[in-house]
């Protein structure tokens, strides 16, 4: 019975992780356009959607983890790909904003643009869920590991 729950939980892991990857490239794809049209788009709103989604993966295969008692395998830890391509993208995004002296930060009336903030937002958001991660594997490793398995 313990197989047959894991084995149905590993199929919808998989399937939250494409959905997964698929709001990552929404989200991305909605807030650069926004970021480098400077405004011409509406705030997309899709930051704290995003998070939730994000945190349900990572929370499902923390639970999967806990149900079947699975070690990380090499190659396994897709999920961080997430945080990586968040802060590289950030990132860049700071240092074009920079180098155009600030042109994405401000628009032509002297109004503040959001974009790259809510794009700041949901990267630390991303950390934070990562830690948040992170730090339930480390439980559930030294609890798997303490009972001797």
């Amino acid at each position: 019975m313990r197989k047959q729950v894991y084995d149905i939980e590993l199929r919808i892991n998989r399937n939250l992780f494409w959905l997964s990857v698929f709001v990552t490239l929404l989200s991305l794809t909605m807030m650069l356009v926004e970021f480098f049209t400077r405004g011409d788009f509406p705030a997309t709103r899709i930051g704290l959607f995003y998070i939730g989604v994000l945190f349900i993966y990572s929370m499902h295969k923390e639970a999967l983890r806990w149900i079947g008692g699975k070690k990380i395998q090499k190659g396994e830890r897709k999920g961080e790909y997430f945080l990586y391509v968040w802060i590289v993208v950030t990132s860049f995004l700071y240092l074009i904003n920079f180098l155009m002296k600030d042109y994405f930060v401000f628009g032509d009336m002297g109004n503040e643009l959001t974009a790259l903030s809510e794009i700041t937002v949901t990267a630390l958001e991303a950390c934070g869920v990562f830690i948040f991660a992170r730090t339930a594997k480390v439980i559930f490793s030294v609890m798997y590991f303490r009972n001797g398995k």
